[in-house]
């Protein structure tokens, strides 16, 4: 699946080496500090969803978990790969809305991440998306979803999204929500862009 064909990822395969150093540069605290308390402390299974560099699923390994990392943007996921060796990690290359690859595998997860990806999906792809990814939570799990507000970089494709819309959205899978943090400024270095956290359980 060649990344020029994957919407979403524009801006990303010109820019991977830049963006590398800018990502790895935040720990996986630092950017996820306020959700810590989601993520099982027993070893378990985690879906990074749009992994970019790699710096979350690394994380997760480092705590025990076993990872699938997928990336579309093969620039990004090789730099990632030989970036975070770590044998619990397993980088695949699939894409939102369908998730195809993964799908036909049928497994499922106790945690499903999706940081900094909703904003690339259209209105239409997102709710094509959505019985995708929160069929690979399992029952009890947690699926958690940093949602980018702000400027769109030149040569990316982004699109508003909303607290309300991704909650309701969720809420047609079965999922009611758990944590609801808005309007949070800096969490990746930038000062013009604010985020949203939201975070569901099945079991709610």
């Amino acid at each position: 699946m060649a990344s020029d064909r994957v919407s979403g990822t524009e801006g990303y395969a010109e820019e991977a080496e830049a963006l590398v150093k800018q990502y790895e540069r935040l720990s996986f605290a630092d950017v996820h500090g306020q959700v810590l308390h989601l993520i099982p402390t027993a070893p378990g299974r985690v879906l990074d969803i749009g992994s970019g560099t790699g710096r979350d699923a690394a994380a997760f390994a480092t705590m025990g978990h076993e990872v699938v990392a997928v990336e579309p943007t093969a620039e990004m996921r090789t730099r990632a790969a030989a970036l975070h060796t770590s044998r619990r990690i397993e980088w695949l290359d699939d894409s939102l809305p369908n998730l195809t690859l993964l799908t036909k595998r049928g497994e499922s997860f106790d945690v499903v991440m999706l940081t900094a990806v909703w904003m690339h999906l259209d209105p239409q792809q997102r709710q094509q998306a959505m019985p995708r990814v929160a069929g690979f939570v399992r029952r009890g799990g947690v699926m958690i979803f940093t949602l980018r507000h702000g400027p769109v970089p030149v040569g990316r494709r982004m699109f508003d999204v909303s607290a309300g819309e991704t909650i309701q959205l969720a809420g047609a899978e079965g999922f009611g929500l758990t944590l609801k943090l808005e309007n949070q400024v800096g969490l990746f270095g930038r000062t013009d862009v604010s985020w949203t956290r939201l975070a569901f359980s099945n079991e709610v």
